[in-house]
């Protein structure tokens, strides 16, 4: 039994008023933001494992009542237009962020003056989990940049006016973010950028680039990573809020990549782009320490997303090998393939059980780089498994762009490579192992 103090009750009463206010405002027409839905029908995927309220390891009835607002966002707002936005290389991030961002699903962590639901990362793992039912992987990747990887550090050590500027409005959907990290020569290897921003006056002036940057063609504002003085690599670096519609910032191309194909993704220039000192989240010299710790919230993230997808998929390939047959029986009757999808199965709810484990020791205040890390080793490393597995017992179909399993074969290798890839969680979890050898 759970010991609550009249405080807590307190709390989870208000907050259980901000999600039926959500689930009422989905009952209501008259806020004619529901710009996608006039023609749409809903398509619900069974899922490989059913949830229940009842004695969840993590989640309350709050959480479901969550979980259950968004799937309906999910499939009126979004999943009857993914083949669409699929075929043209971008989906409209600013209609769907402000639907989002009506309902409050930009801000579930993030403070409530600032337009947040104020609730616990449990609530954005709950969140995470839902949009893997969209029936793509560049959407939930485009969301997720918004919610859990430009904004933790601005909503943690930004300034009010920051706040203000940058949280507020990505909260409520008003504007598009994208994150600056990455560059041509240090993706994984973050201590190794090269843009910089040289401070003259009360400005910083900004010469670099960026690459791989999610959203960047629709982007308003990004969150970005550049030097800012000579000290060591791990000392040197700044997190600034950059308004994407200054002079000197130049989008070179849209990247036409492997898979995620309805989220665009940008090569940036900065050419002496002038951006006020005071745009500097927290503190100068603190942002490779800042962007660690959005890593984690990154990475736990993706973990949660990737697992419902794998569920739809083990659930969708257990329903055509069902009915497909060969050599006058179902393929799903032959032992090699009901055995394998088992395995599969056993490996999603393992890795379901380390994120859950990570997620309650995170929100209590612990340092779970390491699970983390292990988290994302294992799912993108399953998700690969997963797609390959599943993708064989389709057959000719699977190689086809008809079938969802295709499409998550190409949009999940990027599991093991954004966010860090595999051999750098490796490293992490070697450091904390303290197998690494000493240099």
């Amino acid at each position: 039994m759970r010991v609550r103090t009249k405080t807590t009750m307190a709390l989870r009463s208000v907050r259980l008023n901000a999600l039926v206010s959500i689930r009422a405002y989905y009952k209501c027409s008259s806020f004619g933001v529901r710009s996608f839905s006039d023609q749409a029908s809903p398509q619900r995927v069974a899922s490989g494992s059913p949830e229940t309220t009842v004695n969840h390891l993590l989640y309350t009835p709050e959480h479901f009542a969550l979980k259950e607002s968004l799937r309906k966002i999910i499939d009126q707002e979004i999943n009857p237009y993914v083949d669409q936005w699929e075929a043209e290389g971008k989906f409209p991030a600013h209609k769907v962020f402000k639907i989002l961002g009506n309902a409050g699903f930009l801000g579930v962590n993030k403070p409530v003056e600032y337009g947040g639901l104020g609730l616990d990362y449990s609530y954005s793992v709950a969140v995470s989990e839902e949009l893997g039912h969209i029936r793509c992987g560049g959407i939930p990747m485009a969301i997720g940049v918004q919610t859990d990887m430009t904004t933790p550090a601005l909503a943690r050590f930004g300034s009010a006016e920051l706040k203000k500027e940058f949280l507020l409005p990505s909260i409520l959907g008003d504007k598009v973010a994208c994150l600056g990290v990455s560059e041509v020569g240090a993706g994984s290897d973050v201590s190794n950028i090269k843009t910089k921003a040289v401070r003259k006056g009360d400005e910083y002036v900004i010469n670099g680039g960026k690459m791989w940057t999610t959203s960047g063609t629709q982007a308003d504002w990004m969150c970005l990573l550049a030097n800012t003085s000579d000290a060591p690599p791990h000392r040197n670096k700044s997190l600034i809020c950059l308004p994407m519609n200054l002079p000197g910032v130049h989008i070179a191309r849209q990247i036409d990549k492997l898979g995620m194909w309805s989220s665009d993704t940008a090569q940036v220039f900065f050419e002496d782009v002038r951006v006020p000192c005071e745009n500097v989240i927290g503190q100068e010299g603190m942002g490779f320490t800042y962007q660690m710790l959005q890593f984690q919230e990154e990475r736990l993230w993706a973990v949660a997303n990737i697992l419902t997808t794998m569920d739809n998929i083990i659930q969708e390939t257990i329903d055509y090998t069902r009915q497909r047959k060969i050599f006058n029986q179902p393929v799903l009757y032959h032992q090699a393939v009901h055995f394998r999808l088992a395995e599969l199965q056993t490996e999603v709810e393992l890795l379901r059980a380390l994120l859950y484990q990570a997620t309650a020791l995170y929100i209590k205040g612990n340092d779970v780089t390491k699970m983390a890390s292990m988290a994302k080793l294992k799912g993108g490393r399953l998700a690969r498994e997963v797609s390959d597995g599943c993708l064989q017992y389709w057959g000719g179909m699977g190689f086809t762009s008809d079938v969802q399993v295709s499409r998550f074969y190409r949009d999940s290798r990027l599991m093991s490579i954004g966010a860090g890839a595999d051999e750098v969680m490796l490293g992490i979890i070697c450091k904390y192992m303290d197998i690494l050898p000493k240099k």
